[in-house]
């Protein structure tokens, strides 16, 4: 029996399951979560493995991760559902839909190509890497030691998301910090060339990212055929977050 993935479910309707990108959780969509709650639908924010809540395990690429959400929704008794990844919950997403298209509804990709993206999270996971955890006694600590590697305040403040208290009141991180590390060159990974799911499909990309270029369009038809992409204004590649309101009006029109 494969472990299964942790999620919060909020609202009642159709399914729409949410994932997360690389070092991040569930909670990252609450408030979008609540909003699609509020308006039909039944949504699943999951934690993907060696994440958040969700299960640890020394195995890691977008095949298992996909599985994994096949695993989640066979012990969900879901038939079918509306998907959004953003960042590696893209790549996830994406995978899991030219995998299973028969399960798929429809698939919102956010600010993530399908093609292989070199790794270029070194800086946060050693930051992450010289966290003394020990020596951590409140959230601002945690920052202070942050602070000498990673100036963005922002960025400081997502990873701190990961800090929870263990049950002898001392400091440990939600990621499993150790395979993460180890497995980086995955996360840049792509879907196999050969792939493709033909149902309605929308890329979002932040008018101020660089994640996805002009020049991805034609690998993101090769694989999704019907596949439409749109700019999210005023926002990088934390669109969600950035441009909620543009985010959801936009994610909504294609839901519904």
């Amino acid at each position: 029996m494969n472990p299964i993935l942790y999620s919060n479910i909020i609202g009642s309707g159709k399914p729409l399951c949410i994932l997360h990108g690389f070092l991040g959780m569930s909670d990252n969509w609450k408030t979008l979560g609540n909003q699609y709650a509020e308006n039909g639908f039944e949504v699943h924010l999951i934690d993907q493995r060696n994440h958040g809540r969700s299960f640890w395990s020394d195995e890691f690429n977008y095949d298992l991760l996909a599985k994994d959400l096949f695993d989640y929704l066979n012990d969900k008794n879901i038939q079918k559902t509306a998907l959004i990844g953003h960042s590696m919950g893209g790549k996830t997403v994406m995978q899991f839909a030219c995998t299973y298209s028969q399960l798929t509804e429809k698939l919102l990709v956010a600010d993530i190509a399908p093609r292989y993206y070199p790794p270029h999270h070194h800086e946060i996971i050693s930051a992450l890497n010289h966290l003394e955890l020990e020596k951590i006694e409140t959230r601002g600590d945690a920052d202070d030691q942050l602070k000498k590697y990673l100036k963005n305040f922002g960025v400081r403040q997502f990873l701190l998301k990961n800090l929870y208290r263990t049950k002898d009141s001392k400091f440990g991180l939600r990621i499993n910090l150790a395979v993460l590390t180890e497995k980086m060159e995955e996360v840049g990974e792509n879907i196999s060339s050969s792939e493709h799911y033909d149902g309605p499909t929308l890329f979002l990309k932040g008018s101020k990212s660089e994640y996805v270029s002009d020049a991805d369009s034609v690998q993101i038809k090769r694989h999704f055929p019907n596949a439409k992409i749109e700019v999210i204004d005023n926002a990088g590649h934390w669109l969600h977050a950035e441009n909620p309101e543009q985010f959801f009006e936009k994610s909504f029109q294609f839901l519904k």
